[in-house]
């Protein structure tokens, strides 16, 4: 469920001063960044760093192997607490190095033949559009972009027309959730409800909402759901997860380059699934990127996700009224709703220019080029832009000093 701008501001004004002030001063990189790049990368919080720091400490003095048997319950923990954040089972959990990872191991668990059809959005992730392109090269399969609704983000009829039109042909719908080059949040639950009206399996690329959206896989009626840590989760990077639904697990679904950790080799000709998500996982993963992963998510529980969303959203809708009096910039972000991160033009100004300058400034931001988003930004004729990521830990005086040095540099004054 996301939050109009109006509750997002009631929430976050109950919001004791205190708690943000805790919440800060667990985040060492605060004393000494404004840090609005959390869709990026977020501030991870002395709980992460801890839990990794203490087992490679670990590996050092036991072995990597011995290391990881002695927090085989840690490792246990974090399942539980992934599951918990996505409303789903530890069964459905697998561990993925990326939101990227787990999406290519989704896709890889069907078997496409030529004429076969992809529906996807006009907002998808760059990555992921590039990966639908290889596929339509080396496989024939093609590639179908559902129509934007008017005020922006996927048309769910849109979907349905697609699907009632083609049928059997189409194998899987995939749908980025919040899109990398805007604040878009693309309306993934009524997507779900076409799916399951037409029996198509269904994968959400949640990278950008979790951490900043509550979550509820079975409202959102998905078979899959592909997540990183490093964003607005505030864990480390090179790690993520994904959700795979029962359904899927019971169709046998598993991906083309099944590993050991994944399968078992029971015979010279025959290998048997693992019965849960494990099976897209790989034997060979950082078990401190993974205790990482987990007090990341166990740190997002106890600050409470709905209380996140609620700051981040009203900070983003605050920064969005803040630069849209600034003269010359102008924001980007368009959609029925919309997030914590905040896209707009500055001026002439090449994105990647301003960013750094910003940087030099103690400000951490980050660019939008245009192939980014290319169906979208470039339709607008938007080469760059800067993208602005606030979250629950930054604060108001943060907004307005990013949104000054913005006003100077557009100005020519820096």
């Amino acid at each position: 469920m996301t939050l109009s701008v109006e509750q997002a501001v009631h929430v976050a004004r109950s919001v004791p001063t205190a708690q943000v002030e805790e919440w800060r001063a667990d985040t060492p990189g605060c004393a000494h960044r404004t840090h609005l790049n959390n869709a990026g990368a977020g501030l991870m919080p002395r709980p992460v760093t801890d839990a990794m720091v203490a087992h490679l400490r670990l590996e050092t003095e036991i072995g990597g192997y011995e290391a990881a048997d002695a927090r085989s319950e840690a490792v246990g923990s974090t399942y539980e607490a992934l599951a918990q954040l996505v409303g789903a089972a530890p069964r459905n959990i697998a561990i993925v190095g990326s939101a990227t990872a787990g999406f290519i191991q989704t896709v890889s668990s069907f078997d496409f033949a030529p004429g076969d059809a992809i529906v996807t959005t006009r907002s998808d992730y760059t990555s992921y559009q590039i990966q639908y392109l290889a596929l339509a090269q080396r496989l024939g399969v093609r590639v179908l972009h559902a129509e934007d609704a008017a005020q922006g983000g996927v048309d769910p009829d849109s979907v349905r027309d697609l699907l009632r039109r083609e049928g059997d042909l189409v194998k899987l719908v995939a749908v980025s959730w919040i899109p990398t080059h805007s604040g878009l949040v693309q309306d993934v639950e009524s997507v779900g409800a076409v799916c399951s009206e037409f029996g198509v399996p269904y994968s959400i690329d949640a990278c950008q909402a979790v951490g900043q959206v509550p979550i509820d896989v079975a409202a959102l009626r998905c078979d899959y759901l592909s997540v990183t840590a490093r964003k607005f989760l505030r864990g480390p990077r090179g790690i993520g997860f994904l959700y795979a639904s029962d359904r899927a697990l019971a169709r046998g679904d598993h991906p083309l380059f099944i590993d050991m950790r994944g399968a078992t080799w029971v015979a010279p000709d025959r290998y048997e699934i693992a019965d849960t998500a494990r099976r897209y996982e790989n034997w060979e993963f950082s078990y401190a990127l993974v205790l990482g992963l987990g007090a990341a998510a166990q740190y997002a529980l106890s600050v409470g996700v709905e209380v996140a969303q609620a700051r981040a959203f009203a900070l983003g809708a605050r920064l969005r009224d803040l630069l849209e009096a600034v003269p010359g910039v102008q924001v980007l972000d368009r959609g029925r709703e919309l997030c914590a991160i905040v896209t707009a033009r500055i001026g002439e100004r090449n994105a990647s220019d301003v960013v750094q300058q910003l940087r030099a400034r103690g400000i951490n931001t980050a660019a939008t080029l245009q192939w980014y988003g290319l169906l979208d930004l470039g339709e607008r004729g938007v080469t760059s832009a800067v993208r602005i990521s606030p979250h629950y830990y930054n604060t108001d005086s943060e907004l307005e000093l990013v949104v000054e040095a913005l006003g100077e540099i557009v100005g020519g004054l820096s």
